[in-house]
């Protein structure tokens, strides 16, 4: 993946056409079959394997008529890019020259990257004869793909190419094929309906008129350090290293502005700016610099609601899923009280004061739409209602009002504003109505309500959005600030989400497995989702509960590792078993902003940074039981210069790298 372009393909290597298989771009599959014959059959694969989040590797075999005993003469690579290009080449250990026959058979139906995703696909075009390869057309749009060397044969009706290779004894010879979308005046064959597609994905580009090809444009720069983990649980080093690569892949420029960059939601829902998942992403990744915040921040106050109104400074957002024991809830919702936090913490890394200028308008905007829902001119209850006035009332919606209301007070503060002592007490308010109203007292020790039906009733099931009420966030000189529980609710929360019922052993489960509804394969109804289990595991080491905190990370590791380090967005929530392993969910993204930028989170985590650029200070406050042993982290940002850290496996932490008057603390 390297959007807006991306490749989808078995472990063969062999574009079927079924499924998902094929080259995408800009949203739609620019070829859907692409499958090679040497000899009248295919290669025999012996390894097919991510060489990047961008590009795979597929090595074979090629066995001849006549070959006698068990070793290959005849090898073939596959290295296939995201960007539509793909090298296939032949070398021959055999004594004397070798003729191969070559065969690809091409095609494409040109749908739309929605319709495929959920099973719509179009029917296969007819392909033509064009230049050195073939090309096909639809409405308004082409697909070309082009060879060297040219084939000897091209057969347009069974989009077939042709070539006799011939090999010398120790040599090898290569077929390149380049694939690309052109946009202009359609043809024949060319697809009709309409199809929805994934969340965020634009086909941008000219409908008639002259055709505008759409080649490999430059890949846009990482923009976060170039950080790197060394553990004595080598395969920490693995996670940190595949989910930096696949967040670089998911890495999108905003169409308005190419220099502000974010990170796409996931393949294949959301291929384009998922306002939450964005700014979860850019949060996590904030050690490793502020740039992505900085960008998505600014992506998004372009979108945010600027008139008038009942939703000013609101930032739109789709419905989701939310289990089976309450309606959908709003990402716009969150993604609003997310805003003024980010920036706020964004800050505290280091972001430039002139950034967090520009963009304050924006965070305020959000505070006083959080301050007009929660005091409708009606009258309310004090509560953020998701996803519409008059509730329900989310658990974890109300921890990222306070987080936001807390979080922006401090950042008002620090830009000379009047409002902060306000939003102070409004936050106050909320922790002494939340303990009163959303706490259940139980034999067990009670638990919080999910969440408040609109006449007030509390639901009391137990899932993992409970975790936001231990993700309080970071205000001046690196403390933590208050929760909307108390400490001995912070307490039993903790105990809770360590227990059997919540920890599959491979992460946190989305709903408790005593609950009624539990489904280990349900969104928000028994799932892992990992950055959630990410926010649990940073969330319990911070309030002091150590043991539970390194259980969830090294589930979530010895998960990556069944996954080969490239980890779904969720996957079923059925218990641990010796000799088991953790099943991906059906309709998970793979690769997914939220769970690469999880897995960054637990680790980071693990060392305790807590900074306050502003102040020119940092602490390091590791976890003393050092869950993972010793550990190093180069290359990571704080006050925008390199930052590093070494972590003992007695659970001490000491800077090595930091910028020059930054004082240290404890």
């Amino acid at each position: 993946m390297a959007l807006p372009a991306l490749a989808v393909s078995p472990v063969s290597g062999q574009l079927t056409g079924h499924g998902m298989d094929g080259f995408y771009r800009d949203g739609r599959r620019v070829l859907s079959r692409c499958e090679l014959q040497v000899a009248g059959e295919e290669p025999l694969i012996v390894q097919g394997r991510l060489a990047g989040a961008e590009r795979a590797r597929f090595i074979g075999t090629i066995r001849r008529a006549g070959e006698r005993g068990p070793d290959p003469e005849i090898r073939m690579e596959r290295l296939r890019s995201a960007d539509g290009t793909e090298q296939i080449t032949f070398r021959s250990s055999a004594a004397r020259p070798v003729r191969l026959p070559v065969e690809i058979r091409l095609g494409t139906d040109l749908a739309e990257l929605g319709s495929v995703a959920v099973g719509l696909p179009g029917p296969e075009l007819r392909a033509a004869v064009h230049g050195s390869g073939l090309r096909w057309s639809g409405t308004g749009v082409h697909a070309l793909v082009s060879t060297t060397p040219s084939p000897q044969d091209a057969l347009a009706s069974p989009g077939l190419l042709r070539w006799e290779i011939d090999l010398p004894p120790g040599g090898h010879r290569t077929i390149e094929l380049r694939t690309t979308l052109e946009y202009g005046t359609g043809g024949p064959g060319s697809p009709s309906g309409h199809h929805r597609y994934p969340v965020g994905v634009r086909i941008p580009g000219p409908r008639t008129g002259t055709l505008t090809p759409r080649a490999r444009s430059d890949r846009p720069p990482r923009p976060w350090t170039a950080a790197r983990l060394e553990c004595d649980d080598h395969r920490a080093d693995a996670l940190m290293a595949s989910s930096l690569d696949d967040l670089h892949g998911l890495v999108m420029r905003d169409p308005v502005a190419a220099a502000d960059m974010y990170v796409a939601g996931g393949f294949p829902w959301r291929c384009g700016l998922a306002p939450v998942e964005a700014l979860w992403a850019a949060r996590m990744l904030l050690p490793l610099g502020t740039k992505l915040a900085a960008g998505t921040l600014r992506a998004l106050a372009r979108s945010q609601q600027a008139a008038p109104g009942a939703d000013f400074g609101r930032i739109p957002g789709a419905l989701r899923d939310a289990g089976p024991h309450s309606p959908p809830s709003c990402t716009g919702i969150e993604a609003t009280l997310l805003f003024p936090a980010v920036l706020a913490e964004a800050r505290r890394w280091g972001l430039p004061e002139q950034e967090t200028e520009r963009l304050l308008p924006a965070a305020e905007r959000c505070l006083t739409w959080l301050r007009r829902v929660t005091d409708p001119p009606g009258g309310g209850r004090g509560y953020v209602p998701d996803p519409v006035p008059g509730g329900p009332y989310r658990c974890e919606t109300q921890a990222h009002a306070h987080r936001a209301a807390l979080l922006g007070a401090d950042l008002l503060d620090a830009c000379g504003s009047s409002d902060a002592s306000a939003l102070r007490d409004w936050a106050a308010g909320l922790r002494t109505r939340f303990r009163r109203d959303f706490w259940l007292e139980d034999p067990a020790g009670g638990r919080p309500a999910a969440l408040l039906t609109a006449d007030g009733r509390p639901v009391p099931h137990l899932g993992s959005t409970t975790v936001h009420l231990l993700d309080t966030g970071l205000l001046g000189g690196g403390t933590s600030a208050p929760g909307l529980l108390d400490a001995a609710q912070t307490d039993q929360l903790a105990g809770l989400l360590g227990s059997p019922a919540m920890d599959s052993g491979w992460g946190l489960r989305g709903l408790s497995a005593k609950e009624s509804g539990y489904n280990p394969f349900g969104h928000r109804s028994g799932a892992v989702r990992v950055h959630e289990t990410a926010i649990a595991a940073a969330g319990l080491a911070a309030a002091g509960h150590e043991q539970a905190a390194g259980a969830l990370t090294r589930g979530v590791l010895d998960a990556a590792d069944s996954f080969g380090y490239r980890l779904p967005e969720m996957y079923a929530g059925e218990q641990r078993t010796t000799g088991g392993a953790p099943v991906p969910h059906p309709a998970a993204c793979r690769p997914a902003a939220v769970a690469a930028g999880g897995a960054v989170h637990i680790l980071v985590a693990l060392a305790g940074l807590r900074p306050d650029v502003p102040a020119g200070t940092v602490s390091v406050r590791p976890l003393a039981t050092a869950p993972l042993g010793a550990m190093q982290l180069t290359g990571l940002s704080v006050a925008e210069q390199p930052f590093a850290v070494r972590i003992s496996r007695l659970g001490m932490g000491m800077v090595e790298t930091a910028a020059e008057g930054l004082q240290l603390g404890s």
